[in-house]
């Protein structure tokens, strides 16, 4: 078994984003010959293209987006043109909400037509790409439709929370070894976004043997993200790690 985690940018909110003070990229995925990429916001495919890992856009299989938000959706543009070599060569699946393709769609018509596949998420569906499978157990509370994962990869599953409000039963949907969370907010706040104590609570009922908290947003920049994940592994027992650009974690 050969994957990895590669953090092409961390940046959440809207002044980290439109300030680029961290890159917002998404994440790429990889699973033996399986590649995925989450969530590609601006700047997506320079961060693909200029990666010390030397990532290639034209071998990815699938884009996944979360939900329609353009931090998280309008990267995957460029990427879709670059993946299919201009819509020369069609191909690959496109995981995306229903509403993100709908009367004001995020993706352009004349992109969706390079893609072989469109794949609609729903809450509680599993989906299948080549070796790997993920479910979206809940659909999260974030404004707009949006869906987290758990991806099982051999004996490996991680989970992803994308954006989301709090609410009392979502440690209960997320099972993963390794565990992705989005935090945009240090202190809590009337946003839709998760905070960190709101993370504390998540990672003692969770238990996962990793977090990698990701996503930050100004308060969290001034917080020192690195600073906050080792208070969070003292106090919950879970080995947390703060992504930072370009962070790459082997599974």
């Amino acid at each position: 078994m050969a994957g990895r985690l590669i953090f092409l940018g961390t940046a959440g909110g809207r002044v980290v984003v439109y300030k680029q003070l961290r890159a917002s990229g998404g994440i790429w995925f990889e699973y033996n010959d399986t590649r995925m990429l989450i969530d590609p916001g601006p700047c997506s495919l320079r961060c693909i293209t200029k990666s010390k890992h030397k990532l290639d856009p034209t071998k990815l299989d699938a884009i996944y987006v979360s939900h329609r938000h353009l931090d998280h959706s309008i990267g995957a543009n460029a990427v879709i043109e670059a993946m299919t070599e201009g819509g020369f060569n069609p191909r690959g699946t496109l995981f995306i909400t229903r509403d993100a393709l709908e009367d004001d769609p995020v993706i352009l018509k004349y992109l969706q037509k390079y893609l072989k596949h469109i794949v609609l998420l729903e809450e509680g569906k599993t989906f299948k790409l080549k070796d790997i499978e993920f479910t979206t157990p809940v659909k999260h509370i974030h404004g707009v439709e949006t869906y987290g994962f758990n991806l099982r990869m051999g004996k490996l599953t991680i989970s992803y929370i994308a954006d989301t409000k709090y609410f009392p039963e979502l440690p209960d949907y997320y099972n993963g070894d390794i565990m992705i969370i989005n935090v945009v907010r240090y202190q809590p706040s009337n946003l839709l976004h998760l905070c960190i104590p709101e993370v504390k609570q998540i990672l003692i009922r969770a238990t996962p043997k990793k977090a990698i908290i990701t996503h930050f947003g100004m308060t969290m920049l001034r917080a020192r993200p690195w600073e906050v994940a080792a208070r969070l592994t003292e106090e919950t027992g879970v080995d947390v790690v703060a992504a930072n650009d370009g962070m790459m974690v082997e599974l």
